[in-house]
Order: C-alpha cells, then sequence, then structure tokens
C-alpha cells in the first residue's frame, strides 16, 4: 500500500511519516521543497502544492490513502480530494480539531493556516472512504508558550491560571492517524465514517500544568495569573501576529469558567493503549525547558 501524506513536513506531518516508514508502509511525502524536507530513507518524496491541485495529479498514481493535513490546501480541499478519487485513491484521513464547531473568533489556528472544518467536510463529502481525526491542543503548545520563561526563571505569567484542558501527546496523533491510514477498518471498520474526538487521559489547568513541569525539572514553578489584555500586549510585542493573538485570548476567555475539551478514551481504543499523559510527554521533552 502507498499512502500519500500531505504537510510532511511539519510537527504531526513528520511524525506521521515516521511512524508509517516504522510499519513497513510505502510512504509518498508531498513538499514544496523537496530538498529541505528531510525526511527518512525510503520515503518518496514529491514536489507539489495541495493548494494548486493541479501539481499533484501525477502524485496520486498508485496511491490507496492520503492524509489530508488541514495547513496545507488553502480553499482546495474538495478539488484536491476529487482529484484524488479519480486518480482512484481509495480512502482518505483528514487531519482536524475538536473545536472546529466553535465560531472562528475562537479558533486561533485559522490565522495559522489551518483549516480544520474544511478538512474534515471535504473528507465526508468526497465519496472516498473517510475517518476525521478531531485532535485536542497539543502538549507540544506549551514549550512554544512557556519554555522561554521556564528557561529564565521559575515563575510563568500567563492568563487563566484555572484554565483546563486535555493536552494530547503528537506522538499519540501520529499512531492513530497510521493506523488508520494502513489498517482495512477504514473502509468497512469501526474507523470508517468516524469523527475520532481524540485528547489526552487527564485534563489539567494551567496551573496544574506548569507544575507537572516543575516536577519533571526538579524545581519548584509558580504560575502568576495575568490579565488577557497585557498577556496580548506582550506576545504582540514579540512579534505574533495580533489576528491570532487576539483569538487566543478570546479562546482561553470563553472557556474560563469550564472545561473546553474533557478527556475522551478514543486513543485508547483505537491503540489499545491508554494515552500518554501529560507527564510523559514532559519527561520526554525536558531538555527544551532547561536553560542550555
Amino acid at each position: 500500500m502507498t499512502v500519500l501524506v500531505t504537510g510532511a513536513t511539519g510537527t504531526v506531518g513528520r511524525q506521521v511519516v515516521q511512524r508509517l516508514v516504522a510499519e513497513g508502509a510505502r510512504v509518498r511525502a508531498v513538499s514544496r521543497s523537496p530538498r529541505d524536507a528531510a525526511l527518512p530513507y525510503g520515503v518518496e518524496v514529491v514536489q507539489g502544492d495541495p493548494a494548486r491541485p493541479g501539481t499533484m495529479a501525477g502524485h496520486f498514481t498508485g496511491v490507496e490513502t492520503v492524509f489530508l493535513h488541514p495547513r496545507t490546501f488553502g480553499d482546495s480541499a474538495d478539488r484536491l480530494l476529487a482529484l484524488a478519487a479519480e486518480r482512484g485513491v481509495r480512502r482518505v484521513v483528514a487531519l482536524s480539531a475538536m473545536n472546529i464547531d466553535d465560531p472562528f473568533d475562537l479558533q486561533p489556528s485559522r490565522w495559522r493556516g489551518d483549516r480544520n472544518k474544511e478538512s474534515e467536510e471535504a473528507a465526508v463529502a468526497c465519496g472516498l472512504a473517510w475517518t476525521s481525526l478531531r485532535a485536542s491542543s497539543f502538549a507540544g503548545n506549551t514549550l512554544q508558550a512557556w519554555g522561554a520563561q521556564i528557561r529564565a526563571g521559575d515563575v510563568v505569567r500567563y492568563v487563566h491560571a484555572g484554565f483546563r484542558e486535555s493536552l494530547l501527546d503528537e506522538r499519540d496523533l501520529a499512531d492513530v492517524a497510521a493506523r488508520a491510514l494502513l489498517t482495512d477498518e477504514l473502509l468497512t471498520g469501526e474507523l470508517a465514517g468516524r469523527r475520532l474526538e481524540l485528547t489526552g487521559p487527564e485534563s489539567l489547568s494551567h496551573e496544574e500544568t506548569v507544575a507537572v513541569i516543575g516536577a519533571a525539572l526538579g524545581r519548584p514553578l509558580r504560575f502568576e495569573e495575568v490579565p488577557s489584555r497585557a498577556v496580548a500586549a506582550h506576545l504582540i510585542g514579540n512579534g505574533l501576529p495580533e489576528p491570532f493573538v487576539r483569538t487566543l485570548m478570546a479562546r482561553y476567555d470563553h472557556y474560563a469558567g469550564h472545561e473546553q475539551h474533557p478527556a475522551t478514551a478514543e486513543v485508547e481504543k483505537v491503540l489499545g493503549r491508554p494515552a500518554r499523559t501529560y507527564s510523559e510527554w514532559v519527561t520526554d521533552h525536558v531538555s527544551a525547558f532547561r536553560n542550555g
């Protein structure tokens, strides 16, 4: 079986490729810059742009399954999957997100190019066998948000100490994606036509999440709650796009009083093992939080 992976050099796509290779699959990875892809040996890297389906036509030859990444296709998801179906592709696994039914002004990742809703809707409508992976927030987001503060000191200043979510280890997402891409269950079994809501196994507040990092580092960390307006000004001043920051703060404010995504058991159901805890993720990435 040949699997075509879009978004193959991103945070999630790269791990999906690695998992597929480990399972012995033939992988065709799409990249706008193949020379810079740096993917595992044996992966066929082809040049293409899913946002321009015409550049993809020849790449679907011999492909049975497509991994559709929501940051790759712009407004062309429907046309891309129609072309895939014409070329003999049988099934699609679409990466999406738990918050796709929220108003767009509560979906910050749209400002980074993610079209999660369009990814799932195109998969459902294209006529191929499909599964949608509705992912919760990634564990790695905490490193991006707080890594610099933790490397510099023992205080994390951020919004809403009590904001809760069930952080998903990106490796679990990649494992679920690989299972869906490689198994015939996508055609007739328990994964066919499913919207899988994928989370970590536990819900943690911002304050609790910082405490987990401190325990792994072996030093106490303190969470100091700061108003959204002040955090937004700081992030924008550090170069983050204002629309993204405003939407991120709106999301925090909206869900400050109730949990956004309670933990589900979908990862364990698909993989036959518990989802990795946030503590496990931190232990495996603790060096990134250390100064030097």
